[in-house]
């Protein structure tokens, strides 16, 4: 009883976490906006949402999607947000418990889920997400028994570095940017956060994902080669499954790399 209480209300808090994310992602990307100022208001009429009306899940199907003050349609993406930073908490519980690796990885896990859909709708990552973020990780390494802070150090130099190579090969060769900048933070972030050891399975993760949406893309919109897709949802989505399954990826690698069977 007591551990499923416990889970209650680590899914109770991940949703009221994810209930904030929804005002970094709608107001982050605006120049000037911020994110603790006005209170939360409905993006058609303006007017402020009370208490009882903003309570994560629950109130979305209480009003049936709608806002209740001027019936305009309420977004989809906030009771996604919500409830997959529920699951995001509860799975982090069950695989870490409540020790140290807890708090470090929910935070971890709320900044990749708020650049997955920043980068998926206006195709940036925001600054203010992943430099305090590259720092943070390396300054967590010092207790965070996952990752040394000889492994962060190295992952944000190899991440930051690596891409920051093929960005400006890409560029030479095709005087065209297929990488931007955020890509590259990004990727130092999670090295600093997963350490040097997860940058093969993330760089070649999520190029497989990115490759089969980019595809998928290229034949929908057809515009051929200019077709443009944000790559940072990808990186954000591998570094969750190597987080999640470090110890699988190994041994699948060891297996089928190493080994050849």
């Amino acid at each position: 009883m007591a551990e499923s209480m416990l889970s209650f209300f680590v899914f109770l808090f991940g949703a009221l976490v994810g209930s904030f994310l929804n005002v970094v992602i709608v107001r982050l990307p605006e120049e000037g906006s911020s994110v603790v100022f006005p209170a939360s208001h409905c993006p058609a009429c303006k007017k402020p949402i009370s208490w009882y009306d903003n309570i994560p899940l629950v109130s979305f199907l209480l009003l049936r999607g709608r806002c209740r003050q001027c019936g305009q349609r309420i977004s989809w993406r906030y009771p996604l947000v919500e409830g997959m930073m529920a699951l995001l908490s509860l799975a982090l519980y069950q695989h870490f418990g409540l020790t140290i690796l807890f708090p470090i990885y929910f935070v971890f896990g709320a900044a990749l889920l708020a650049v997955i859909f920043i980068d998926f709708q206006h195709q940036i990552i925001p600054d203010v997400i992943s430099l305090p973020g590259i720092v943070l990780g390396f300054c967590l390494s010092f207790v965070n028994p996952f990752v040394t802070w000889q492994d962060a150090g190295l992952g944000v130099l190899f991440g930051g570095g690596s891409f920051y190579m093929v960005a400006l090969v890409y560029y030479l060769l095709t005087k065209r940017e297929g990488m931007g900048g955020g890509d590259i933070k990004l990727l130092a972030m999670i090295g600093a956060f997963l350490g040097w050891q997860s940058l093969p399975f993330v760089v070649f993760g999520s190029s497989v994902m990115g490759t089969v949406v980019g595809v998928w893309a290229m034949v929908k919109q057809r515009k051929g080669g200019k077709t443009v897709i944000p790559y940072g949802p990808f990186l954000a989505i591998a570094a969750l499954l190597y987080l999640f399954f470090r110890k699988e990826i190994f041994f699948l690698f060891v297996r089928f790399v190493l080994h050849g069977s």
